[in-house]
C-alpha cells in the first residue's frame, strides 16, 4: 500500500481524509496530544485494521474519539460526575472510560469485549472528521504497539509508511503525550493512566479524590501495557551520572555527571519546565529508536503534574520485553 501525506492546511486533506475513512481505510492525523490512527468506529473491519496495521493485542481496547457531547451520549452512559468532567475539559486531552450505551455505533472489538467505552473529544481535525461521519472515530497512538508514539508526520511515516492511506502533517503535536484516562464514580475517580490532565486538575473539576486502580486489576483502558512505548536499546532511568558511549535523554539545566562521555544527548527542556518535556518525549526516544544504539539513559524528571504521565511512559519504555 501506497501511503498518502498530505498537509493539514491543503483544503482537500479532510475531504480526501473522510473518503477514506468511509471507505474503511485508516488515516494518521495530528490532535493536541499525538497523532492518532484513525478509523470508523462502527466497521469491524476497520478496528482490525488498525490492530493489524499496530501490532496491537485486542485485549487493548481503543478510544473513540467524538465530535461533542451530543454523539458522546449515544455512544455512553453519563453521570453527572462524568458531566462535569466533560464541561471542564473537552475538547481536551482528557478521555472517560463510561457503560457503553444501548445500541452503541461501535464496534465490539473496538471495546475489547468490555462493558465500557472509552471516549475523548479532541481539539481540531479528529473531531472535525467524527462530525463529517456523523459518528465516532476510533484513534490510537499512531505507531507500532509497544514502540515510540508519533508526534510528527516524519515519526509517524517511520512506523506505518506502506501499512496505513494517508498521514494527515498538521506539524509537532503540541501536548506530546497521550490523553489521561479516568473512570469516574459518584464518590471518585479511578486514574487509569496519566496524561495531559493533571491528577490536581481531575479532583478539583469533580472535587472528588482521584485514585489508582487496585494491583490486579484486569486492563480497562488504551495504553495499559506494561511494557510500551519502548525504543530497541535498554532504558535505564533516574540516572544519577552517565557511564562512556549511553545516548542520554537528560532534563533541567544541571548536566549530569560523565555527560561529557555521551555519544549523543538530547535535553527535554533545558529550563526544566514540564509541559516542554511532555512534547518532547516521544521525539527524543523515536531519534534513539535504533538497533546500533543499546543504551539509553534517563535523568531524573518530577514526577508532579505532567512529570506523572512523562514518568509513566518512561517506565513502559524500560520494562522488561
Amino acid at each position: 500500500m501506497q501511503t498518502e501525506i498530505i498537509p493539514l492546511a491543503d483544503d482537500a486533506a479532510e475531504e480526501r481524509a473522510e473518503a477514506l475513512l468511509r471507505a474503511g481505510e485508516l488515516v494518521a492525523l495530528p490532535t493536541e496530544t499525538v497523532y492518532g490512527l484513525a478509523g470508523d468506529a462502527a466497521s469491524g473491519s476497520a478496528v482490525a485494521a488498525i490492530y493489524a496495521a499496530k501490532g496491537r493485542p485486542q485485549f487493548n481496547p481503543l478510544i473513540c474519539h467524538v465530535d461533542g457531547l451530543a454523539m458522546a451520549k449515544r455512544v455512553a452512559d453519563f453521570d453527572p460526575v462524568a458531566e462535569r468532567l466533560a464541561e471542564r475539559f473537552w475538547p481536551g486531552p482528557l478521555t472517560l472510560v463510561l457503560p457503553l450505551a444501548e445500541n452503541a455505533p461501535v464496534h465490539p472489538l473496538a471495546t475489547a469485549g468490555l462493558p465500557t467505552v472509552a471516549l475523548r473529544m479532541p481539539q481540531g481535525v479528529a473531531a472535525r472528521l467524527a462530525g463529517r461521519l456523523e459518528r465516532p472515530l476510533v484513534a490510537p497512538s499512531a505507531n507500532p504497539s509497544g514502540k515510540v508514539t508519533g508526534t510528527s508526520a516524519e515519526i509517524v511515516a517511520r512506523g506505518l509508511s506502506g501499512r496505513i492511506a494517508l498521514i494527515l502533517d498538521g506539524g509537532p503535536s503540541a501536548v506530546g503525550v497521550e490523553s489521561t484516562i479516568v473512570r469516574p464514580f459518584a464518590d471518585r475517580l479511578v486514574l487509569l493512566r496519566a496524561g495531559g490532565v493533571s491528577r490536581e486538575a481531575l479532583a478539583d473539576a469533580a472535587g472528588l479524590p482521584v485514585t489508582d486502580p487496585e494491583a490486579d486489576a484486569a486492563i480497562a483502558a488504551p495504553g495499559a501495557l506494561a511494557s510500551h512505548y519502548a525504543p530497541e536499546g535498554r532504558v535505564r532511568l533516574d540516572a544519577a551520572a552517565v557511564e562512556p558511549g549511553e545516548h542520554v535523554i537528560a532534563f533541567g539545566p544541571a548536566p549530569l555527571p560523565g555527560i561529557e562521555t555521551a555519544a549523543a544527548v538530547i535535553n527535554l527542556s533545558p529550563t526544566g519546565d514540564l509541559a516542554e518535556a511532555a512534547a518532547h518525549l516521544f521525539a527524543a526516544l523515536a531519534a534513539f529508536d535504533s538497533p546500533d544504539i543499546d543504551r539509553i539513559v534517563v535523568a531524573s524528571i518530577p514526577r508532579h503534574g505532567l512529570g506523572e504521565a512523562i514518568n509513566d511512559r518512561l517506565k513502559r519504555a524500560a520494562a522488561p520485553r
